[in-house]
């Protein structure tokens, strides 16, 4: 009788029975059920879901195909977003001796998650045995007689750790997978985004060797990781990257694949620290600040690109122009790589308080060495827009910015 139309819980069938006893006792009276039922229904069929109620049939023979498993694969691949990789720790040579440890590295739920084989996706058996583990798609690149595995922990728990040190002094880097277990909906809540004491307990006792450490990060959201963060020597982010995520990983943790992908998201530094890249510039003060982790869009290639010549040309067709943009981006460095163009707007005066920037438009370009391609793109009138003080979409003339990597350009709007 509160507004709610559909019940959707997955374990207690109590309110099918509840509701038939209500409605038989008048408690809630059928135009009511009618009322939800018809909210239903109309949205199925604005869904097109009785034109074509069924999936197509023919489509049985393509599950599980070649051509799905490489879709997986170059998904991951490009979705993979290299985070940090000092001194050049990364790509590591395929002739390394490498210790890989935690959690996340030798499991294929944690890359699936939840809604995938089950509900929660967290049943380890019924995946399927061929698909390789992080740990296994390592050992299928180098060799297993470069490499050695040691648990360290599980999720939540110490295992032993020790052993995984010790280990390491004979190895050249420590791939550390560290995460979350599978999940989905209300049982993967959590009251602190800080990753677990024995994930974070394994990666400060293998950094304390002065060995190089890896982290690779298997989660469905930000875990916290500043305690460790900066004694890494690299840190990839896989992200739930799928069944062919171990074979993607290893493919970038050792140069097969130039990482491509960009954060979609902004890595908070602490667990009270969840201010996103589009905040209010009011949102900044002294005992406020913005410092993420790593911000929003950010993501590092094994390869440098070098931005010119950004240029904003206003297009005027009455009473709505539109604005051209225009940025040349060359590939500086000695192989081939994608990069993630991305375009920010600053609506630099309003008469409410606007982004310090937003996102309007990018695109992923690939890149030979020294290649360069200019990149346009078009901002239409709509993307100057915002909800105004009498809660109507508006456009106020102003001043505007254009931001494109360490490039901006400012342009009128009369």
């Amino acid at each position: 009788m509160s507004g709610i139309d559909m019940s959707m819980v997955p374990l207690d069938f109590s309110f099918y029975d509840l509701l038939l006893e209500l409605a038989r006792e008048g408690s809630v009276p059928m135009s009511r059920i009618d009322e939800a039922v018809g909210r239903i229904l109309t949205l199925k069929s604005m869904l097109g879901l009785f034109e074509s109620p069924y999936p197509d049939e023919s489509l049985k023979t393509k599950f599980g195909s070649r051509e799905s498993e490489q879709a997986n694969l170059q998904a991951a691949r490009e979705c993979i977003t290299l985070l940090q990789n000092k001194d050049q720790i990364l790509p590591l040579s395929k002739t390394t001796r490498v210790l890989v440890t935690g959690p996340t590295a030798s499991m294929l739920s944690v890359m699936n998650s939840g809604w995938t084989i089950t509900w929660q996706g967290d049943i380890e058996a019924l995946y399927p045995k061929e698909k390789p583990t992080i740990l296994q798609a390592i050992k299928d690149k180098v060799g297993e007689g470069n490499v050695t595995y040691i648990p360290g922990a599980t999720v939540d728990s110490v295992v032993n750790i020790q052993a995984a040190v010790d280990a390491l002094k004979s190895h050249d880097v420590a791939v550390v997978c560290l995460g979350e277990r599978a999940y989905c909906e209300s049982p993967g809540n959590i009251d602190d985004l800080t990753l677990d004491e024995a994930q974070l307990a394994l990666a400060s006792a293998l950094m304390k060797t002065g060995k190089p450490v890896i982290l690779v990060l298997i989660e469905g959201r930000p875990r916290i990781i500043e305690r460790i963060a900066d004694g890494a020597r690299g840190i990839i982010m896989g992200y739930l990257p799928g069944m062919e995520g171990g074979k993607a990983l290893a493919d970038v943790l050792f140069g097969d694949f130039n990482p491509c992908g960009r954060l979609p998201f902004t890595y908070p530094r602490h667990p009270n620290d969840l201010m996103t890249y589009d905040h209010k510039p009011l949102d900044i003060a002294d005992t406020n600040r913005f410092h993420p982790q790593f911000p929003f869009g950010f993501g590092l290639s094994y390869t440098s690109f070098h931005y010119s010549n950004l240029e904003v040309q206003p297009i005027v067709s009455n009473p709505r122009p539109k604005f051209n943009i225009s940025v040349k981006v060359r590939n500086a460095g000695s192989i081939a790589g994608k990069e993630v163009v991305q375009v920010y707007l600053t609506d630099l005066y309003g008469t409410i308080s606007r982004p310090v920037k937003q996102l309007k438009r990018f695109e992923k370009v690939l890149l030979r060495p020294g290649e360069e391609r200019k990149m346009e793109f078009s901002l239409e009138w709509n993307d100057l827009s915002f909800i105004g003080k009498e809660n109507k979409r508006i456009v106020e003339p102003g001043r505007f910015r254009v931001t494109v990597a360490n490039l901006t350009e400012e342009f009128e709007l009369k």
